[in-house]
């Protein structure tokens, strides 16, 4: 079945975005499972403030592990919180959300302040790739 993502052109993909940041925060997986396991820990180009990219334009070349959604690379929803309105929409479900209360800001550390031996220590329930 076609994705309702197929259709929107580039002002509606980008304006369907809520800034929320939860995608910027840094995922593990589980090797033998596949699970993903969110972090309170947020990309070093997060604005922690503001919950914006510092560097949206470049985001992709400047981290390799930024999640950079788009119609080629659908597969990559299945990573996405619950909560994403790509992944809602993707999924044909509402997209009507709090977003204040779903935003990044002011409960995630940036990831130049954590080792990453310690990111395991990081991890958080109140983002989830299920409902």
């Amino acid at each position: 079945m076609k994705s309702p993502l197929s259709g929107l052109n580039p002002s509606e993909w980008e304006a369907l975005c809520d800034g929320c940041a939860r995608c910027c925060v840094v995922k593990l997986e589980d090797e033998d499972t596949g699970e993903i396991f969110y972090t309170d820990v947020a990309c070093r180009y997060l604005d922690l403030d503001t919950g914006r990219c510092t560097d949206y334009a470049n985001r992709s070349s400047i981290n390799p592990d930024c999640v950079t959604l788009s119609k080629k690379n659908l597969a990559l929803m299945r990573i996405m919180p619950s909560t994403c309105a790509y992944r809602r929409t993707h999924e044909r479900r509402t997209v009507i959300l709090d977003v204040k209360s779903l935003s990044v800001c002011g409960k995630v550390v940036s990831e130049d302040a954590i080792a990453e031996r310690d990111l395991e220590d990081h991890i958080i329930d109140w983002i989830s790739v299920d409902d």
